[in-house]
């Protein structure tokens, strides 16, 4: 589809600003060069930094009323802006225009959760006589922005993901210096432009595309304090490793379980599963990666997942039929691929799906896999899925278990005995009952355990990473 080439600027403080490091972003799908923006260097770090640093007394003096109107308004610019982000989501991150209007939608729905929790900032009053030495006092326990705020999003939400750490930083009253993805920053850059039509203070956020050894600065800088990224795991430990003394939150990788017990629903489960396994061409990580079915309903269940994946449509991500589209370039294209090749050296069947055409790969799904495998015990954070039987729940538990990783696990049951078992023994932030491990709702604390991270999203739980608790102790002994 033919289109000029648009250029946007960075934002520093609330200002826009071109600089003499031009940034040319590509199409995964065309591979053409669909924007133009800016990589901010030294000088712009050290203005974004200093001008944060400058905007923490007015932050935190920021009422409430107006974080919310700040905030509300930005949620009603994204949805008045929804076909202009979808776009622009499509062509920089080759997201299908369907999953990029979802994503907008839901970008709108964190900043007015974002707006509403500004409301329930947390506070104590404290009695303190348990001990004879506490009698007629009180606290007060107040929370405080805790500082300036580092963000590093990735490429795959390149609008939700970014909201996730703006929101709750306007929210808690701390300015933010964010360096969204490099293949995909217009989408970051084009919210700067619409919040800087708020009344939010001008220092308090900067969007800035930023070299790796620039952006660095955002990890070993002890002017932050608090670091939040979003990526891979391997990236994410060590930024862990460089970071001083800031707090850190990190959101990483995983390779999601499914299980499928003797008294699903196979229809429910099935539908849900292409959506989980396929869903934004399974760049996600919370991606559906691992089903087990019970023996009892394998067959069926194959069948069936099958069928409705062999339906979905791969293309332009312009195309409003389209479902997948590209990798996001031709190097994690190509790896998918080699390991989809090792699995089948290794026995294992392809059952849909396998072959590489440029950037895209079909929806893929194998059987006959080992957790040995790298599509089962990687990240794929792409269009595969592997699906295998097995007979013993309290067995499918400890396999979905057996993963350096623990973000999200998903159950069909209708068991209640076993609902609570899943809860209880799955070492994941979070276990989905009827549903796949790929949901997620905005509002939801959001996070893992072991690889896949420390901390978690959601705009209340990103708040409070955000605050510092202080205490105002009141002794009422003397006499009036």
């Amino acid at each position: 589809m033919a289109h000029t080439t648009e250029t946007f600027p960075i934002w520093v403080a609330g200002q826009a600003l071109e600089t003499h490091q031009a940034l040319e972003v590509l199409s995964p799908y065309s591979g053409r060069v669909v924007y133009r923006t800016f990589l901010g260097g030294e000088a712009e770090y050290e203005q974004a930094v200093r001008l944060a640093q400058a905007a923490r007394p007015e932050m935190q003096a920021l009422p409430v009323f107006k974080r919310y109107r700040i905030l509300k308004q930005v949620s009603e610019a994204l949805e008045a802006n929804r076909d202009a982000f979808a776009t622009i989501m499509a062509r920089e991150a080759g997201k299908p225009v369907k999953t990029a209007l979802a994503e907008v939608d839901r970008a709108a729905q964190t900043f007015l959760i974002a707006a509403e929790e500004a409301k329930r900032l947390p506070g104590e009053l404290m009695s303190l006589d348990w001990m004879a030495s506490g009698a007629n006092k009180e606290a007060i326990i107040k929370y405080f922005p805790i500082g300036v705020v580092a963000g590093i999003s990735p490429f795959n939400f390149p609008l939700n993901l970014v909201a996730h750490k703006v929101a709750p930083a306007i929210a808690a009253g701390c300015p933010i210096v964010l360096k969204p993805a490099s293949k995909t920053p217009i989408s970051a850059l084009f919210l700067a432009s619409l919040i800087a039509q708020t009344e939010l203070p001008k220092g308090a956020l900067s969007v800035l595309p930023m070299d790796r050894e620039t952006g660095n600065r955002l990890v070993t800088d002890d002017r932050f304090a608090l670091l939040s990224f979003t990526g891979s795991p391997d990236v994410g430990w060590e930024m862990k490793r460089h970071c001083g003394k800031k707090k850190v939150v990190l959101e990483l990788g995983g390779n999601a379980g499914l299980i499928v017990d003797q008294d699903a629903d196979v229809e429910q489960a099935a539908a849900r599963a292409v959506a989980g396994a396929f869903g934004n061409t399974g760049q996600s990580c919370i991606h559906t990666q691992r089903i087990l079915v019970h023996t009892s309903l394998f067959e069926a269940f194959t069948t069936r997942f099958t069928e409705l994946s062999a339906r979905l449509k791969v293309g332009d991500p312009e195309d409003p039929q389209v479902d997948l589209s590209a990798m996001i370039d031709e190097k994690n294209a190509k790896r998918i691929e080699s390991w989809i090749e090792e699995a089948k050296t290794e026995g294992a069947q392809v059952l849909l799906g396998g072959e590489r055409k440029g950037n895209l790969i079909p929806p893929t799904i194998l059987t006959g896999t080992k957790p040995t495998m790298k599509v089962c015990a990687l990240e794929t954070f792409g269009p595969t899925v592997a699906v295998e039987a097995f007979t013993d729940f309290r067995q499918a538990i400890a396999t979905i278990n057996d993963s350096p990783f623990g973000l999200q696990a998903g159950v069909f049951t209708n068991d209640i005995r076993k609902v609570r078992y899943a809860f209880e023994q799955l070492h994941v932030g979070g276990v989905t009952i009827n549903e796949v491990p790929t949901f997620r709702a905005e509002q939801m604390p959001y996070g893992g355990v072991k690889d896949s991270g420390v901390g978690r999203e959601g705009p209340k739980y990103a708040i409070l990473d955000m605050l510092e608790p202080k205490v105002l102790l009141l002794d009422y002994n003397s006499q009036l």
